[in-house]
């Protein structure tokens, strides 16, 4: 069971939050600016108008109402006393724009008057030579309604409140078109048991990071469907493998319980000492399996195999070619063990001799183990590392063997870094790889 929000969610909530942010704070400094910018422009708009008057009033006076500057039609020329002088047509006969006069050497004031419903921005400027004598000449533009109203924070708050949503809707509608395939994915590995590995997931057609994991979950389902197959045979053939000693064994036992012959106890010996020895292979191919760290120890590889030919007294004699001084490193017990298996191997099924050699190549330290016995079909040579496989015709004579002596040589082989296959030549030829030091 899913537990706390959906990436779909989360990915829809972070976008509306982020951008929710910058929104917001675009919102409000565009309230907070706008404004002052467009009272600012307003200003300038009447200063100038006022700085305009007052260089015309230097050497006249208006005869007339004070012609309009530009966008700026309220226009005064207020003296010492407070008495209009001067004044445009639409500000004719009203009193002063502003009671307040420029003062500690400033020639210039602002003021923001407001009557009624309306708000005036008023910049008025002094003139102390001016034909009137000392006098201030006022303008004053009318200030827009919407930036004395809530209309405009609300417009700009309102959109943004849409743009949120229409993103975060886009958000959902967009993610989930993109995890849509994904969740195809969930639903097929969801339909997908161990009692039927042979079903896959669709694979999206858009070729992208998606078709990619697609791809991919049905490799790792193909090697999943190996790995079981592999558990289930192996399940089968050590069950059947250990069947075999076990029932010889109890027959041994039985006999040598009513005759009590030497050569019952003996055969239930050798019975036992087989099924010892499938089991060790078992547990050694367990730990192989699990991965445990092998060792480090460096050694010459020659000597190895020239202490393993001489202690195993096989069947055929073996013919050794080992070149001195080819160093390796890891597991010296397990590395035995590998060209045990090798030369036991090549022993059983061998017709007169075994061929041994050791040889350095490149960064490499290659051992060779031949036989002249019936050689190994090329369709067949990967198939005799698999476990508890034995091959049918010619090479398959009943000696005792379990079926993991080659498959535990290449795990072994591939545990220090190297490999085991079986390579074209005129003999059946094993050869290992490992890396040298």
């Amino acid at each position: 069971m899913m537990h706390g929000r959906s990436i779909r969610a989360r990915m829809t909530i972070a976008t509306v939050v982020s951008f929710g942010v910058l929104i917001l704070a675009g919102v409000t400094l565009i309230s907070v600016m706008y404004p002052m910018l467009v009272r600012s422009d307003l200003v300038d708009q009447a200063d100038e108008a006022s700085r305009r008057i007052t260089t015309v009033i230097d050497d006249r006076r208006y005869t007339g109402p004070i012609p309009p500057q530009d966008n700026v039609s309220m226009l005064q020329v207020v003296d010492a006393r407070g008495r209009v002088v001067a004044a445009s047509a639409a500000v004719a006969g009203r009193p002063p724009l502003t009671s307040a006069r420029p003062g500690g050497g400033d020639p210039r004031v602002s003021d923001r008057v407001c009557q009624g419903r309306g708000c005036m921005l008023v910049v008025g400027t002094s003139n102390h030579i001016s034909a009137y004598g000392p006098v201030v000449v006022y303008a004053a533009v009318r200030e827009p309604v919407l930036l004395r109203s809530s209309f405009l924070p609300l417009v700009l708050y309102g959109s943004a409140a849409a743009l949120l949503a229409l993103m975060g809707w886009a958000a959902w509608y967009g993610v989930g078109h993109v995890l849509a395939p994904v969740e195809c994915i969930r639903q097929g590995l969801e339909r997908i048991s161990a009692e039927d590995l042979t079903r896959r997931v669709d694979v999206p057609s858009t070729g992208d990071e998606v078709a990619e994991l697609a791809v991919t979950v049905n490799d790792t389902l193909g090697r999943l469907e190996d790995a079981v197959e592999r558990h289930r045979r192996f399940v089968s053939d050590a069950s059947h493998e250990l069947r075999t000693p076990i029932a010889g064994l109890l027959v041994r036992l039985e006999a040598g319980v009513e005759e009590r012959t030497e050569a019952d106890w003996r055969a239930a010996m050798d019975d036992a000492q087989r099924l010892s020895d499938i089991v060790g292979d078992l547990l050694l191919m367990a730990r192989l399996d699990a991965g445990v760290e092998i060792g480090s120890d460096r050694f010459e590889l020659g000597r190895l195999v020239e202490e393993e030919a001489a202690r195993r007294p096989g069947r055929l004699p073996v013919t050794l070619d080992v070149q001195p001084e080819v160093y390796v490193r890891g597991s010296r017990l397990r590395l035995a063990r590998l060209v045990a298996n090798l030369l036991s191997n090549a022993d059983r099924y061998g017709d007169t001799r075994v061929w041994v050699s050791v040889a350095a190549r490149g960064d490499e330290a290659v051992v060779e183990v031949s036989d002249d016995g019936p050689g190994i079909p090329e369709e067949m040579r990967e198939r005799v590392f698999e476990r508890f496989t034995r091959l049918d015709r010619t090479r398959s004579r009943d000696t005792g063997g379990s079926g993991l002596g080659l498959p535990i040589a290449r795990d072994i082989a591939r545990a220090h870094g190297g490999d085991l296959r079986i390579e074209d030549g005129p003999r059946t030829r094993m050869v290992l790889r490992l890396p040298r030091d």
